[in-house]
């Protein structure tokens, strides 16, 4: 008989030292962090979760958040120079930038040199409604420059959802790596997108967690988030990779 009161893990009992490699705690240039004291805040909320390193990866998207590799630098010293002030050095903060595939972007790409979580790995998204008309086009130009696209929540792009995963394998195959977020494991997002995030991990297609963080409210959510033994036994192979890979 279905055991409806099988034993449930609590997901931030095995975030320790993990690295959070997509979150807006940067202030006030995008839709994350609006201020410092804000980003404080979230800091402090991870720290209680047991994640102290992070990829901080502000928008960019040319549409609403044009933002460059000076005005993120200067987000960036502003959060160490707080942090320092606060006596929470031990706080470790790498910038990066999360790039929307559009045509701006390849336009960016022939301009100046992306901001990358680690090497060449540089963590891109599309837009819910529909994936950029050129993506193949994007993702073939992305690797010819020697850049390794990872894809960030690819389990939130409804029009890629099918119980066969055709087109997530077909995105595996022109070289994608995957980042999926720890807030579609909660259930965060929707049971579709919940349901898609474990079928992608069911089939060894994740190769990183992050988690996407812009309010309190997430880091609540993940607080309390609980996993059956199964899904937590498919979840910890991609943190330990993460934090592996991703550790300074």
């Amino acid at each position: 008989m279905f055991n409806f009161f099988q034993k449930k893990y609590f997901l931030k009992d095995h975030l320790e030292n993990f690295v959070d490699i997509h979150n807006h705690i940067l202030p006030g240039i995008d839709d994350g962090a609006t201020d410092l004291k804000a980003s404080i805040e979230l800091i402090e909320g991870f720290q209680q979760l047991g994640i102290s390193q992070f990829i901080a990866t502000p928008h960019i998207m040319n549409d609403y958040y044009a933002n460059t590799p000076e005005s993120i630098g200067e987000a960036y010293r502003l959060l160490r120079t707080e942090l320092d002030a606060l006596g929470k050095k031990s706080i470790q903060i790498k910038a990066a930038a999360e790039y929307m595939m559009d045509q701006a972007f390849l336009e960016l790409m022939e301009k100046e040199k992306l901001l990358c979580l680690k090497e060449n790995m540089v963590l891109v998204e599309m837009s819910y409604f529909q994936p950029p008309i050129n993506l193949n086009e994007i993702l073939f130009q992305l690797q010819t420059r020697q850049y390794k696209p990872v894809l960030a929540h690819p389990e939130r792009y409804a029009f890629f959802h099918s119980r066969s995963l055709e087109k997530y394998s077909d995105l595996k195959d022109r070289g994608c790596l995957f980042q999926l977020n720890a807030l579609s494991l909660a259930g965060h997002y929707g049971k579709n997108m919940q349901e898609i995030a474990f079928l992608l991990l069911e089939e060894g297609m994740v190769d990183f967690l992050g988690t996407d963080t812009h309010q309190m409210r997430h880091l609540e959510k993940l607080s309390v988030a609980q996993l059956s033994k199964k899904q937590l036994e498919m979840v910890l192979p991609v943190i330990t990779r993460t934090r592996e890979t991703f550790y300074f």
